[in-house]
């Protein structure tokens, strides 16, 4: 028997570290580790020891003969991966790992004095971060984020409907009472306390801020009213309190995505999900309430290119192909996407929607009876229509342009970095300018996660991102380069709590916790978030709270 690694993959490698004979891959050595959607493991070379399943944080690894229904793919999915491959051979003696040799990149001094390093953003880039520096030095960790609650992407990115992603988080938060860790939750960096304030106090700080904005897709109507950003969206149904609970309405039968990324797929998933389904999650109550009462039957999802260039991952349309009561189609409005699809492996991404029907579909009667996502290729929009909100969206493809009657129009083409308060910024890039994660010009400060290096990959790519950050502070350290602070570091509690009427500390933190996951136990959910501030910090004091209705 072997193993599988399925789709909630976060690809950080935690698996790879502990395969005693080396049969997961890419591994973090080797070229291909970031660029492929997952890693996968070798079932001629895998010895069925379980390691690597007890080691993943996200519960993404399985026996073969233990593949739920939904996951049974993955097994074909792995081996696919090492087709035409032999194993590598296995050395004699007691251990069969062919380890690479050692290496030593952080040969920190014996009397390496403690530094002091603050962390902006308690996302995983900036976790990523703290661990490392945690495990390996003796640095002190002050985190810092606006929100007064810690979690970043993983509490307000991450689909509600993916608990095992989710549970990556867990891992994080063993952090978040470590000794050498001071956390200053509900503290803006630029608004309560100012850049050169933060670098004062710290030997040195890491900007973990994400790409908190979306991208436009510069087209006419762009900003009528039912035309959303997906990065609202998602805030929207995960409870994100600066979004508040009526800022999504759909109002009618039909919603169009633009774009054919994960982030879309996962918003078409969770519009035609069976609520109650979805009421076993953590998904923001008002968002529940909206999608029980939702018209919604159909999503089109829009890519300008072929399905053998959409930016999903696989497994993210084998989980909308598993999806209950849901249909996928294909608008054949344009030959070349039948003619891919068919002449596409049965692995590639064009030919994983070979069993999926195709129809030229008419948009201008109403959708179908039942609940359905309709992919359509070779297709952008050019222009939202309506007066006081969106009535249609105009289309290319075909012969021409055409529109299509929709309430909603959601805009998932990608994120964007926005610029932060007293660092430098790349417009172009949506980044700040920085030399392996050094900020240009700015000694003793940092960028990890999206901020630096844009908004790609997934969870697991924050891992070797921060790590390279990391290398980067600890050489200047060790090199004399970071500025000393110039007070003492209790002096920068006094500074937060003179500035934020309530700043959250890790005490605080896990008030939130218990009294998140006490009101879903009723209602068998693994927790109700508190959907804003003011809920937020008076459970973190113990405050009281209402269960909601």
């Amino acid at each position: 028997m072997t193993y599988a690694i399925t789709q909630t993959c976060c690809s950080d490698a935690t698996c790879v570290a502990v395969c005693p004979v080396n049969c997961i891959h890419p591994t973090p050595q080797e070229r291909a580790f970031g660029s492929t959607e997952m890693l996968y493991v070798d079932p001629k070379s895998c010895i069925d020891c379980g390691a690597c399943a007890d080691a993943c944080p996200v519960d993404a690894v399985f026996p073969v003969d233990s593949l739920p229904a939904a996951q049974a793919e993955y097994a074909a999915i792995n081996a696919a991966y090492f087709a035409g491959q032999e194993p590598d051979p296995v050395p004699a003696g007691p251990n069969f790992h062919r380890w690479s040799a050692p290496s030593f990149e952080r040969d920190l001094p014996s009397d390496f004095a403690p530094i002091r390093v603050a962390v902006v953003g308690t996302g995983p880039a900036g976790m990523y971060a703290a661990e490392d520096l945690l495990l390996h030095t003796n640095a002190e960790v002050t985190l810092v984020d606006r929100l007064p609650v810690a979690g970043g992407l993983v509490r307000y990115g991450v689909a509600p409907d993916h608990p095992a992603t989710k549970k990556v988080g867990d891992t994080f938060a063993r952090f978040h009472d470590h000794p050498r860790v001071r956390m200053h939750l509900g503290v803006e960096i630029g608004k309560d306390i100012t850049a050169q304030e933060l670098a004062a106090h710290h030997h040195a700080v890491v900007y973990a801020v994400g790409a908190s904005t979306d991208r436009r897709i510069g087209v006419p109507g762009e900003e009528l009213p039912g035309s959303i950003s997906a990065t609202s969206f998602v805030a929207w149904y995960n409870a994100h309190p600066e979004v508040a609970p009526d800022a999504v309405g759909l109002p009618s039968e039909r919603v169009v995505v633009a774009g054919n990324g994960n982030v879309a797929l996962d918003v078409a998933r969770i519009l035609v999900a069976d609520p109650s389904t979805l009421a076993g999650t953590d998904i923001a109550d008002h968002a529940l309430a909206a999608l029980r009462a939702s018209k919604v039957r159909e999503v089109v999802l829009l890519g300008r290119r072929g399905p053998e260039h959409a930016a999903y991952s696989a497994s993210e349309l084998l989980a909308l192909k598993h999806l209950a009561g849901v249909e996928l189609v294909v608008d054949d409005h344009d030959p070349r996407t039948g003619a891919t699809i068919d002449g596409a492996a049965p692995d590639e991404k064009a030919g994983l929607l070979r069993d999926v029907p195709r129809e030229a579909v008419d948009w201008s009667r109403s959708p179908e009876p039942g609940r359905r996502i309709v992919f359509r290729f070779h297709s952008a929009p050019v222009e939202v229509l309506g007066d006081d909100t969106v009535r249609a969206v105009r289309v290319t493809g075909g012969p021409g342009e055409l529109d299509i009657p929709a309430g909603t129009l959601l805009r998932a083409v990608g994120y964007r970095g926005a610029p932060v308060a007293g660092l430098p910024f790349d417009e172009a890039t949506g980044t700040v300018p920085h030399e392996g994660g050094r900020v240009t010009g700015m000694p003793g400060t940092y960028v990890v996660g999206w901020i630096k290096r844009g908004p790609s990959g997934g969870i697991g790519a924050n891992r070797a991102c921060a790590a390279e950050t990391v290398g980067t502070l600890l050489d200047d350290a060790v090199s004399g380069a970071l500025p000393a602070p110039s007070s003492a570091s209790k002096a920068f509690l006094r500074l937060a709590r003179s500035r934020s009427r309530h700043v959250v500390d890790a005490k605080g933190l896990a008030a939130i916790d218990r009294a998140e996951i006490a009101r879903g136990r009723d209602g068998g959910r693994p927790r109700v978030k508190f959907g804003t501030v003011p809920e937020l910090i008076a459970a973190a004091k113990g405050g009281r709270w209402k269960l909601s209705s």
